[in-house]
């Protein structure tokens, strides 16, 4: 374009005194407004390229109406039909943004008399500029929503991801991702990350609080025995739900756990030993490796590492998951012997 701005104050007898400031306006910025809010006024892109070309032959000073012929705009559009041309032009005509002054032959052209008036005959584009706070305001409010949607989108893949590390199973997660691949509303977006959010939530659960033990005035001893007597009861629990669940069938179904021992792994003490090892090693904390000893039992929680080691890839999180299935909402769900006859049957079990 040769121009970029017009000025609205020299367009003499094209303007509407009182309408329009007299202030220089960007005319492509107010196009630009209208572009991208041609969905809302039902625009299609013809009708942008058509107003573009209009907008070229305007020169500064020299006012706001076309003067070329249909033949020369449906030129410089790129050879469009004046047929579509007239179509173009009458839909700006019905939303406001065009006025026509038509000359008795219809030809366009701008006359003055000796004493400096003006009448111009053409298309008066001065209606548009007229509502360029309009436009703008449409084109700002609409940037503000696109904005918006792709800020929830983004919060609402995360979540995903961070749900997807803890929970791959999870069925709430192809659901969620079909959706995304539509074009959804902020509303629709707003709906899909509070769904998101319920699922996150029930994600895990907080570790149970610390019970008070009430100490005795004297005999420290019984303290210490009825402390040791809880852990013994809690392990022999855990013992009696693996009872079936031998330590060679473990370390022979979870080779690549096995692997990383210098020595053989005869019992349950050698395998809680070299789980403890290989917990930090993994991304597991010490701390949560014994509060999960402390919760499901050393057996559970040293099963827990060699099965996770051994699924390998298909876990992205290993301290998420185990802090999972060990400390959080699927603690209860973990059935270390049913994983392990899975594992011996086929490669690929479902966890």
């Amino acid at each position: 374009m040769a121009f970029t701005k017009l000025s609205i104050g020299a367009a003499g007898a094209d303007a509407a005194p009182g309408t329009i400031p007299a202030a220089e306006t960007d005319i492509w910025t107010i196009f630009r407004a209208l572009r991208d809010a041609r969905s809302v006024l039902g625009l299609r892109p013809g009708h942008i390229q058509t107003l573009q070309a209009m907008l070229s032959f305007l020169k500064p000073g020299h006012g706001e109406t076309v003067f070329a012929s249909n033949n020369s705009i449906c030129q410089r559009v790129g050879g469009i039909d004046e047929r579509t041309l007239r179509r173009h032009i009458n839909r700006f005509v019905e939303l406001g943004f065009i006025k026509r002054n038509d000359s008795s032959n219809r030809k366009r052209y701008r006359v003055r008399s000796s004493g400096g008036e003006c009448i111009s005959y053409g298309l008066s584009l001065a209606p548009l500029l007229q509502r360029a706070s309009e436009l703008l305001a449409i084109a700002q409010k609409m940037e503000n929503n696109r904005r918006d949607r792709i800020f929830v989108r983004k919060q609402i893949l995360t979540k995903l991801a961070h749900l997807e590390e803890h929970d791959p199973s999870n069925t709430f997660i192809n659901h969620a991702r079909k959706a995304l691949r539509r074009k959804l509303s902020l509303p629709e977006y707003h709906a899909l990350l509070a769904d998101t959010d319920t699922e996150c939530q029930g994600l895990y659960t907080p570790d149970d609080p610390l019970e008070t033990m009430k100490l005795p005035a004297n005999d420290g001893q019984t303290v210490r025995h009825q402390s040791k007597s809880e852990e013994e009861k809690k392990d022999l629990d855990s013992n009696i739900s693996n009872e079936a669940l031998k330590p060679d069938l473990l370390t022979s179904v979870c080779d690549q756990a096995t692997s990383f021992s210098t020595e053989r792994l005869r019992n349950w003490l050698d395998i809680e030993n070299h789980a403890r090892t290989l917990a930090p090693m993994m991304g597991i904390h010490p701390e949560t490796f014994e509060k999960a000893m402390g919760a499901v039992g050393a057996q559970k929680a040293s099963c827990a590492i060699f099965i996770m080691l051994q699924l390998g890839k298909r876990i992205r999180d290993f301290g998420a998951y185990f802090h999972s299935i060990t400390l959080g909402q699927r603690q209860n769900q973990f059935d270390p012997l049913a994983l392990i006859t899975r594992l011996s049957e086929t490669n690929e079990p479902t966890v």
